[in-house]
């Protein structure tokens, strides 16, 4: 029988799972806000913002596993927090001198955009500046 003081998080790609462990707690950014999800929480299903997922390491206070989200939704049930995203990534696996440079490419691509007014462009570079500076921010937790 699980131990009904902790949930599962399991966060997938296209690519394969990235992340599986479990918790006493984690923490979701929303397209509409935080969440903080504990065991026996009541099921829900949400759009995940580009950001980070926290998730409590067992057994201690403060400590918390971060992963870098790229969107996508998590849905939640039977103590089973599914986490479904175009990309993902462990704080540990960022490559920060990578996420560097693709945040300079998306700010060189930003200023383009609005130079020859393309709108559809600049929507694209700031996703992807979004995107870069989540993976930094993640990193240097």
């Amino acid at each position: 029988m699980a131990d009904q003081n902790l949930l599962t998080v399991n966060v997938v790609t296209p690519d394969g799972s990235v992340f599986e462990k479990q918790t006493p707690m984690v923490v979701f950014k929303t397209t509409i806000g935080e969440l903080g999800v504990l065991p026996n929480h009541i099921p829900f299903l949400a759009s995940l913002a580009i950001d980070e997922i926290r998730v409590k390491k067992t057994g201690t206070e403060d400590q918390f596993d971060e992963i870098a989200v790229s969107g996508g939704f998590v849905e939640f049930s039977a103590n089973l927090a599914t986490v479904v995203a175009n990309s993902a990534e462990c704080k540990e696996d960022i490559d920060s001198e990578r996420a560097a440079k693709a945040r300079k490419r998306a700010e060189e691509r930003l200023e383009k955009a609005k130079q020859t007014h393309d709108t559809d462009q600049m929507k694209r570079a700031e996703i992807s500046l979004r995107r870069a500076i989540n993976r930094l921010n993640v990193a240097k937790h």
